[in-house]
């Protein structure tokens, strides 16, 4: 009976096996050919390479140099991307003037599929080089996902071109990330008109450029998005948008501290309106943008507050309490 073969990946989708084993290589200094057999993607990716003075050990790559590595790969792999657009440009922009029969539809898509999160990731970074004044983005907090440390750079870059052309920028996120490392630490290095405000919920992610162009994903692990620019469809989002961020609040660049009722937090109070609709613990906590361990815990909290010995009681202690009413005061 033959093994199966290893599949193939990226090294930002390690496997197991290969995560194991480098981890082991680089604690220890090295590993033996024979242990690295069931895991032969570290070889091809480079982080395990033969020790120069022991012939039978692969010696780990230092993890600095592999990620910097990998960046540099990822920005040559952009440029090349925005190279081959502007030669497309340049191909089809003295066509696009030219003049076709009477009645033949020449306008552009309204709405385009993208597929891949390089070219996702490619025609967000164009349209925003096109000279993009404002964005309006919802960024959820999304667990089965999570985007490789290239990505998070590349938009940082981009983020920060458009504010130093003097640009804005609005992002709504849930109030699970208020405190997050990695968003505490986006704001702490962005400069410009960029502000951040925050919701029990919000929608998918979304971004918005100027009114005339937006993005959403049309698949639930992002690896297809839709590049929308019907002119009805952007206003409609937009208003989407503007709705949310006035019933937000304000994160960034001075926060606003949630009031607390009785004991009762806001997320509490968030968790509380679920429980009232009769959601499960996945779905409240997948709703509010954290792990199901952590929404128990709240729900556990919330049900010793109001004197709850079980689900159906803890329901109808919340409606007797009143604390849904009181969430906007």
């Amino acid at each position: 009976m033959t093994a199966a073969p290893h599949p193939e990946h990226g090294v930002e989708d390690l496997c197991d096996a290969a995560a194991e084993l480098y981890e082991r290589a680089l604690r220890e200094g090295h590993v033996g050919i024979a242990d690295a057999a069931g895991a032969p993607c570290l070889t091809e990716l480079g982080l395990l390479y033969p020790g120069m003075t022991a012939p039978g050990r692969l010696e780990p790559l230092s993890p600095a140099v592999a990620l910097h590595q990998m960046l540099r790969t990822a920005e040559e792999r952009v440029a090349e991307e925005r190279r081959r657009e502007e030669r497309l440009a340049a191909l089809f922009e003295p066509l696009m003037r030219v003049d076709g029969p009477p009645g033949r539809a020449s306008d552009l898509p309204s709405v385009t599929v993208l597929s891949g999160l390089d070219r996702i990731a490619g025609t967000i970074a164009a349209a925003m080089a096109a000279g993009a004044m404002e964005l309006l983005a919802v960024q959820p907090h999304v667990t089965h996902t999570q985007s490789p440390p290239s990505a998070h750079a590349e938009a940082m870059a981009r983020d920060q071109a458009l504010l130093d052309r003097g640009g804005r920028i609005r992002t709504l996120y849930q109030h699970t990330l208020r405190h997050a490392p990695t968003v505490t630490a986006r704001y702490e290095r962005l400069r410009g008109n960029v502000e951040a405000r925050t919701l029990d919920e919000v929608t998918e992610r979304l971004i918005i450029l100027d009114h005339t162009v937006a993005f959403v994903p049309a698949s639930a692990d992002r690896t297809l998005a839709l590049e929308i620019r019907h002119p009805a469809i952007v206003a409609f989002l937009g208003t989407v948008f503007d709705r949310l961020w006035r019933l937000a609040t304000p994160m960034y660049p001075e926060a606003v501290q949630q009031p607390v009722h009785d004991g009762i937090t806001p997320r509490q109070r968030a968790i509380a309106a679920l429980l009232v609709e009769g959601h499960t613990d996945e779905v409240i906590a997948n709703r509010l943008g954290m792990n199901v361990r952590t929404a128990r815990v709240h729900i556990a909290k919330l049900a010793a507050t109001l004197g709850s010995d079980s689900r159906a009681q803890l329901g109808y202690l919340i409606a007797r309490s009143g604390i849904l009413g009181r969430a906007g005061s």
